[in-house]
């Protein structure tokens, strides 16, 4: 039976694994801090693993399941370093059942001065990260028959645009198509893709520039006027993580106070 509201709020996640990718800090740590409080064990992985440690830890306490949120060092540009993490979490945790491909990075300069350096490094995190995060994901899945559900992190920059960001924008609408063409390949196994497109929250990567002239102009182009507190990102992530969102996959859901549909 279809999964009802009242079970998302809930302990719908129990005895399921997640993994959430670029966790230390910012929507990461957020998205680990609410799939753990209903009901599931969680991985938070990166590249910082002393400041995961310490955060994991404090997530394990505030949920009283310590041994059931852990940290584990994962780069996303290396494929070694992915598949050595999945080894540890299954052994851990168990087979990640959800996943949250949420690390990124962003690289602000004027297209004209950006290095090749820079829109490499950019690119290698924001989109070939997530594939090679979501392949692993799938492998892990279809070997030990486990049905799943890939939530991508996107960004409204992937559907529309906005300048210096050229690297930034570029990668998230591939995160885009990237879901699409993921979610008609792995449908008929049961791993269902989709994504959400953030618009602007403030995080570690972003509150300088939400805080300056140019950032105040961006908030006011919103047409809610704001911009978006952590917590409003909970339904879209709890939808596609449960089974509330059986029949949904190949979706993209912008969350950005009607940013995408301003005028022009």
């Amino acid at each position: 039976m279809p999964t009802t509201a009242a079970e998302i709020r809930g302990h719908e996640l129990d005895g399921r694994t997640a993994l959430v990718t670029g966790a230390f800090g910012g929507l990461g740590l957020h998205f680990a801090r609410v799939l753990a409080a209903h009901g599931a064990k969680v991985a938070l992985a990166g590249r910082r693993i002393d400041l995961g440690r310490a955060v994991a830890a404090e997530l394990g306490a505030a949920v009283g399941r310590a041994g059931e949120v852990r940290a584990y060092a994962l780069d996303v540009t290396s494929g070694a370093s992915v598949a050595d993490a999945f080894a540890r979490i299954g052994a851990e945790l168990g087979v990640p059942a959800i996943v949250v491909n949420n690390a990124g990075t962003v690289a602000r300069a004027p297209s004209v001065a950006l290095s090749e350096a820079d829109w490499n490094g950019v690119v290698d995190v924001n989109l070939s990260g997530v594939f090679r995060v979501a392949q692993a994901s799938a492998r892990e899945m279809l070997r030990t028959g486990t049905r799943g559900t890939i939530i991508n992190i996107a960004s409204i920059l992937g559907l529309r645009v906005r300048a210096q960001v050229a690297a930034y924008a570029a990668s998230k609408a591939a995160v885009v198509q990237l879901t699409k063409a993921l979610a008609l390949e792995w449908a008929e196994h049961g791993i269902r893709v989709n994504a959400i497109a953030p618009g602007y929250f403030e995080t570690d990567i972003n509150r300088d520039l939400l805080r300056s002239p140019a950032g105040q102009a961006i908030v006011a182009r919103v047409p809610q006027q704001r911009v978006g507190q952590l917590a409003e990102l909970d339904g879209p992530l709890l939808l596609l993580a449960s089974d509330a969102s059986s029949y949904m996959t190949g979706a993209v859901i912008p969350v950005d106070g009607g940013h995408l549909v301003s005028t022009l």
